[in-house]
């Protein structure tokens, strides 16, 4: 039973963290009909700013947090006005192959600029672990679960709360009349983006000091966001955010009462299964941000 309690902990952690990828790709798909091939490289590139800012330039490790997230909002930016706004005209098998072309010149680009050496970020946190009871969670690991769940509430209230939320939701269901009502549309698109960007590189950010930054960090990554976003369907931002933490578990489990060697291989047996019998996605009928 105490294994059982700690695999929850430790899936429910992981959970978070992969609620923020599944949302910020099935954001930009729901809203933006763009398959973003760099969401694993925006990921990196939120650890590789902390380990800038924290190693490099010794800033303060919560001030760093919070300028890589922002950092990784302007390159979801720059990545929108420089590249998918020109394809706009064309069809979505272009914009597939620009997206590819990004993702792989920005993983050689994180390559030349800080080498193929792993490296490790320092946090403020004590390394020994807090116990309750048959429980130990490392501190480092709480905060990032803290932080997650903030991000994903605030980001859940964005979007079904306010008025840009709406604006951004109206772009996609009828950009026409949303022009008319005075929506900026390529600011619209822009933004989603952008946000979508931003929480890719807040995961990186928040998994940077606890595992290490590599070049090729956002693989496996972005595989695993593609199949979040499968498991909760796509646009579907409250099955995104359960689809992480399924995923998160199933890991977790499948590491832990079978093997660690397959812990990636249990996620994608469980996206071979909803594939087969429901291909739509576990929560496709449910809530769509369309």
């Amino acid at each position: 039973m105490e294994q059982f309690l700690q695999h929850i902990v430790n899936g429910t952690i992981l959970g978070g963290t992969y609620a923020l990828l599944g949302i910020g790709l099935t954001l930009i798909f729901g809203i933006m009909r763009v398959v973003n091939f760099t969401h694993g490289e925006l990921y990196a590139f939120g650890a590789y700013m902390t380990y800038l800012l924290v190693q490099v330039l010794e800033l303060n490790f919560f001030v760093s947090l919070v300028l890589a997230t922002a950092l990784g909002v302007g390159l979801g930016a720059v990545i929108e006005f420089v590249l998918i706004r020109k394809l706009r005209s064309t069809d979505i098998d272009t914009v597939m192959l620009v997206m590819i072309g990004a993702w792989i010149a920005l993983q050689n680009f994180w390559q030349l600029m800080f080498s193929g050496i792993a490296k490790s970020i320092n946090h403020p946190f004590p390394t020994a672990p807090l116990v309750f009871g048959p429980i130990s969670v490392a501190p480092v690991r709480l905060f990032v679960i803290a932080v997650a769940i903030a991000l994903l509430v605030g980001f859940y209230l964005l979007v079904n709360r306010t008025k840009l939320g709406v604006a951004m939701r109206a772009s996609f269901q009828d950009p026409d009349v949303a022009a008319l009502m005075g929506v900026n549309i390529p600011l619209m698109r822009t933004l989603t983006f952008a946000l979508g960007s931003g929480l890719a590189a807040a995961a990186g950010a928040l998994l940077g000091p606890i595992f290490v930054v590599t070049p090729t960090m956002g693989d496996l990554v972005a595989l695993k966001a593609f199949a979040i976003v499968i498991l909760g369907g796509l646009g579907n931002i409250v099955g995104a955010t359960i689809g992480g933490f399924v995923l998160a578990l199933v890991e977790e489990f499948g590491a832990g009462y079978i093997s660690s060697g397959y812990r990636d291989a249990m996620g994608f047996l469980l996206i071979i299964a909803v594939l087969a019998f429901k291909p739509q996605g576990l929560f496709a009928a449910k809530e769509r941000v369309g």
